[in-house]
């Protein structure tokens, strides 16, 4: 193969490379509806620290004893370190609240905007929300 066919490919793949990730990735209100607020009491079940978003999955017991198991969509991991965020800030059981907005189709999906503790601490989930002041759910 000559030389400027082999230039030509490499750059094809490079380019590839930063087009495909970028559009993988989606806005807040492609999934989200800002107009659907949430506030989800639960117990956390796992948080997956994964690009582009983490993803916190939490069990939430409804009055009649069901209990709901929703996905909640966070920030990036960086966003979230940058935020006072470790990877061992929720691990398994701890009890929280999630203050966020649910997804358009109606399903246990949220994006956070930010979590409550049982001591008052908050902390901010780096979330993809950029409509403004923040509804509340109550």
């Amino acid at each position: 193969m000559n030389r400027k066919l082999m230039n030509v490919l490499a750059a094809a793949c490079g380019l590839a490379a930063v087009v495909l990730p970028v559009s993988a990735h989606h806005s807040f209100s492609a999934e989200f509806d800002s107009n659907k607020p949430v506030k989800l009491e639960g117990k956390v079940v796992k948080m997956e620290w994964s690009n582009p978003h983490t993803w916190l999955f939490l069990d939430v017991e409804k009055p009649d004893g069901t209990v709901e198991h929703w996905s909640v969509e966070g920030g990036a991991p960086g966003v979230l370190l940058r935020n006072g965020w470790n990877r061992n800030s929720l691990p398994a059981g701890t009890r929280i609240v999630v203050n966020g907005f649910q997804s358009k189709d109606g399903a246990l999906r949220a994006n956070s905007r930010s979590i409550e503790f049982p001591d008052g601490r908050k902390l901010d989930t780096g979330s993809s929300y950029t409509g403004g002041k923040e509804k509340n759910a109550d």
